[in-house]
């Protein structure tokens, strides 16, 4: 009896291994599903496997399938006609490289289910006019569900990133249309706020400055004046005074600012006529004027600011606001407008608008190490100021060049911090996380609630004994089946701190100061929920923080990046506000937990509980932190599993289905991600649709 018939139904190899009657398991069907998981990071988001022979001709067939991002794989095939089969295998790999493939047969009902499972999938992914371009709609899934599955298998197929060139081309080029109607939204605008503009050279220059004028020359909206400022020194007497309701910006030689970039900062402007502050994103400009490096920025975070400059030199400053705060002075124009930006935003109450479009191409820098280093010291000073204006105890400590860890002192007497651990036997798991909370957590005041979820192991059940016996440690029973939002509101309402740490039964602790970190956020003004930095065991990033919308409705940032690569624009490494993080490590509120109904466990019975509850929290006017300085391992969904059966699949589904239909907007675009960035997957490259509202159209 071969491996394939004694496995019935199913077959497995790895390296090439038997599978010769592979062709024997689709006859009934016409159908095989074919599993297995492969190196998560490939040339491409396709693989190509080895599996029939042509009769005809005597080749090989390569049959191309989808590569999930966390590599694995989950593809329908169907039979070729005139076709034999041949060993299972990844081609282009060597014997010693073969992952461990599995192939079976599928029932019409399965097929039926598998097929509208990834059309669903495809279709809450896609905008309406993506789906429009790739044949998605539901008439045609009625009508031919084998070419609408088709279809949403080529939309997973079509990963492979966009260059940033291709971008410009297709979203951020005028037409003269787009022109001609800038102009005369232009002479339609309510106000017409004026622009004074400072260009700073630091001498030698003279090439920047022209580009410069010569890109100010070229704009739309007229209304600006401009000066130059030569590297001086001088006193401040030499920056202009704007007027009441002016604007300021200010450049440095060889900055570009492109045609329209005046009048969507006016727009800006009239349509929030309340704001003090103004920024856009940004791109660089290399030694042949090809724009690259751009800066998708994500909306206002003051976290994030404190962090780095993320804000850089596309801002526009309200002029009374920066006379109130004792107008821009010779350095302010040499280094830069962080300083001002931190005195503006703690002498006024006013909101801060980004403009999620290019505006602003960045000249060549050419600074030496030492005036990077010397520009990053004046930064750190002005953030130092700020936090001491505020009451804030922190010690602020550089990392990155440009970037800072703002690291907050906690109390005399801190919150006692109510650790809730979910588990369901597992007991190496669970005593892996619990030696490390107990062996490695400096934080003073915790307690550890263990939530027993019906274990009936001999050793775990041993284990909780045991840990019941410590005095940071209680064992809660939770006789119910499994409800992981269910479980977390038991133990919160059983739990003294003041705040609840969620922390999955499978993570394991890295950093000593994780819990400090975290509640040290928490502290700060209206912060609602802080999230860490998890790692898969081999040291690449699991969690980075959830952007909410992408991958159809929710997905980490960063994954699968190496531990110490700083991501886009070091986003990986600085603390900043975000939409949602994971409740694999998460802290809040107690009484702000308890207060918005704790996890939904009616409707997030297992999973996306977390991202709807950090969506309600900042619904209610709090924010929500990550930051990489809590770091822990994450062995993700090992106790749970992934959702194999196709009922875990449909609750999964449904899960996906509800978050998008009680957060529509929100899954539009995450203000924290950028609505330029894309949206199939938060991988930070440039977007294939277009998201931003274009204010002359």
């Amino acid at each position: 009896m071969s491996l394939c018939q004694s496995l019935g139904s199913s077959a497995e190899t790895a390296g090439g291994g038997c599978c010769q009657e592979l062709m024997a398991l689709g006859h009934r069907s016409g159908w095989i599903l074919v599993e297995g998981d492969v190196e998560s990071r490939q040339p491409s988001h396709v693989v190509h496997l080895r599996m029939f022979r042509d009769l005809r001709t005597g080749e090989l067939v390569d049959t191309p399938v989808p590569l999930l991002l966390n590599g694995r794989i989950d593809a329908l095939v169907k039979i070729p006609n005139d076709a034999v089969s041949v060993p299972l295998a990844l081609a282009g790999a060597s014997h010693g490289q073969q992952p461990l493939l599995r192939a079976r047969s599928v029932g019409a009902f399965e097929r039926l289910w598998r097929m509208l499972y990834r059309i669903i999938g495809a279709y809450t992914v896609l905008s309406d006019d993506e789906r429009l371009r790739a044949g998605l709609t539901l008439r045609r899934a009625v009508f031919d569900l084998q070419g609408t599955y088709r279809a949403a298998t080529e939309c997973r197929l079509q990963y492979p990133p966009l260059a940033y060139a291709d971008w410009i081309v297709s979203f951020d080029v005028p037409s003269d249309e787009d022109k001609r109607r800038i102009s005369a939204h232009i002479a339609r605008l309510a106000a017409r706020p004026r622009f004074h503009i400072l260009l700073y050279s630091r001498g030698g220059e003279e090439q920047g400055v022209r580009a410069t004028l010569a890109s100010l020359q070229g704009q739309l909206y007229r209304d600006f004046d401009c000066v130059v400022l030569d590297d001086i020194g001088r006193d401040a007497a030499v920056v202009p005074r704007p007027a009441e309701g002016d604007w300021v910006l200010r450049l440095r030689a060889g900055d570009t600012l492109p045609a329209h970039a005046l009048y969507w900062f006016a727009c800006a402007v009239v349509d929030r006529p309340d704001v003090a502050i103004v920024y856009a994103d940004d791109d660089a400009l290399d030694t042949s004027g090809q724009r690259y490096a751009p800066r998708f920025k994500p909306d206002w975070s003051l976290t994030h600011l404190r962090s780095t400059n993320y804000v850089g030199d596309a801002v526009a400053v309200r002029g009374d606001a920066l006379k109130a705060v004792g107008g821009l002075g010779a350095e302010d124009c040499r280094r830069g407008l962080y300083d001002k930006l931190l005195q503006v935003i703690d002498h006024e109450d006013r909101p801060v608008v980004h403009v999620p479009a290019v505006l602003l191409h960045r000249g060549p820098r050419g600074l030496a190490d030492s005036a990077m280093l010397e520009a990053a010291d004046w930064e750190t000073a002005a953030l130092r100021r700020h936090l001491s204006r505020h009451g804030v105890a922190a010690q602020v400590m550089p990392t990155l060049p440009g970037c800072r860890r703002v690291r907050h002192r906690l109390p005399d007497f801190p919150p006692l911090v109510s650790i809730i651990v979910p588990t369901r036997d597992a007991e190496n798991l669970l005593r892996r996380c619990i030696d490390s909370v107990l062996g490695k957590t400096t934080y003073p005041r915790f307690e550890i609630l263990v939530v027993d979820n019906q274990s009936a192991h001999p050793r775990a059940l041993a284990y909780l004994r045991e840990a019941a016996a410590h005095p940071a440690i209680r064992v809660l029973p939770f006789d119910r089946p499994f409800n992981y939002s269910a479980i977390n509101n038991f133990a919160a309402r059983a739990a003294r701190g003041e705040v609840l740490c969620l922390l999955n039964n499978d993570t394991e602790v890295i950093s000593q100061d994780w819990l400090d970190e975290m509640v040290g956020h928490l502290l700060q003004t209206r912060v609602g929920v802080v999230g860490a930095k998890l790692y898969y065991p081999d040291g690449r990033v699991q969690h980075g923080g959830v952007a909410v919308g992408a991958g159809g409705a929710a997905d980490h940032l960063h994954s699968l990046m190496p531990r110490d690569d700083p991501g886009y624009c070091n986003r990986a490494a600085v603390a900043g506000d975000l939409s949602a993080v994971t409740a694999a490590c998460m802290v809040t509120w107690r009484d702000l937990y308890l207060e918005l109904g704790g996890l939904d466990a009616r409707w997030f019975k297992v999973a996306l509980n977390d991202v709807d509850y950090c969506l309600r929290v900042r619904a209610a006017g709090w924010k929500v932190i990550w930051t990489p300085h809590a770091e822990l391992y994450h062995l993700e969904s090992v106790s749970r599993g992934r959702p194999r059966t196709w009922r875990e699949r449909w609750r999964a589904k449904l899960e996906v289905l509800i978050l998008r239909r009680r957060w529509p907007q929100a899954m539009r675009v995450d203000p924290f991600y950028s609505p330029n960035l894309n949206y199939r997957q938060p991988d930070f490259t440039p977007g294939r649709s277009l998201r931003v509202r274009k204010p002359w159209l």
